[in-house]
C-alpha cells in the first residue's frame, strides 16, 4: 500500500486547507480556484486526493514530508551495501597510506629539506675564496635554480593527470 492510498483524517484537510489559503494570499490561486480546491479538500479520503489537489502548487502545500526507509532497507540493502562499504575502507586505506608516506623520517613532506645546509655551505666557501658579491649571487642563483626545479615537480606531479 502506497502513502497516496492512506487515509485522513481532520489534522491533514486543515494543513492543506491553510496552505490553499496562503497560495491565495500571495496571488497564486483566484477566489473560484480557492472555493474549488476547498471543496476538493473537505472531500478527499487520501492522502492521494490531497497531492492531487496541490500537484501544481509549490511547497509548503500542507502535505506531510514522505518518510524514507531506514539506512539498512533503504538504498543501500544488500549488494550495494556491500560496496559501498568496500570503497570507503579502500578510500580509508589510500588516506592512511598517503598519510603514511608524508610522515617518513619525521618530516611531514617525507624528506629532510637539505637546500638549506647545502646553501650554508657554499655560501661559506664562497665567502672566504671569492668574496661576499659572488657568495651572495651563486646562493641566490642555487635557490633560484632548486625553486624552479620544485615548482616544475609539483606541477608534474599534481597537474599532470589533468592534461587533455
Amino acid at each position: 500500500m502506497s502513502t497516496d492510498d492512506l487515509r485522513i483524517g481532520d489534522a491533514e484537510r486543515d494543513a492543506v486547507a491553510t496552505a490553499l489559503h496562503d497560495h491565495f494570499v500571495q496571488g497564486r490561486l483566484d477566489r473560484e480556484e480557492l472555493d474549488e480546491r476547498l471543496d476538493g479538500v473537505l472531500s478527499a479520503r487520501t492522502t492521494g486526493d490531497l497531492r492531487r489537489i496541490v500537484a501544481d502548487l509549490p511547497e509548503p502545500n500542507g502535505l506531510p514530508e514522505p518518510e524514507f526507509p531506514a539506512f539498512p532497507w533503504g538504498p543501500l540493502a544488500g549488494r550495494e551495501m556491500q560496496h559501498a562499504m568496500r570503497q570507503a575502507m579502500r578510500a580509508q586505506a589510500r588516506a592512511q597510506r598517503d598519510l603514511h608516506r608524508g610522515m617518513r623520517h619525521g618530516h611531514p613532506h617525507g624528506r629532510r629539506r637539505v637546500m638549506f645546509p647545502v646553501m650554508a655551505l657554499v655560501f661559506t666557501a664562497l665567502l672566504w675564496t671569492a668574496g661576499i658579491g659572488t657568495a651572495f649571487a651563486a646562493v641566490f642563483t642555487l635557490a633560484l635554480v632548486a625553486w624552479t626545479g620544485r615548482a616544475f615537480a609539483h606541477a608534474r606531479r599534481h597537474h599532470g593527470s589533468q592534461r587533455v
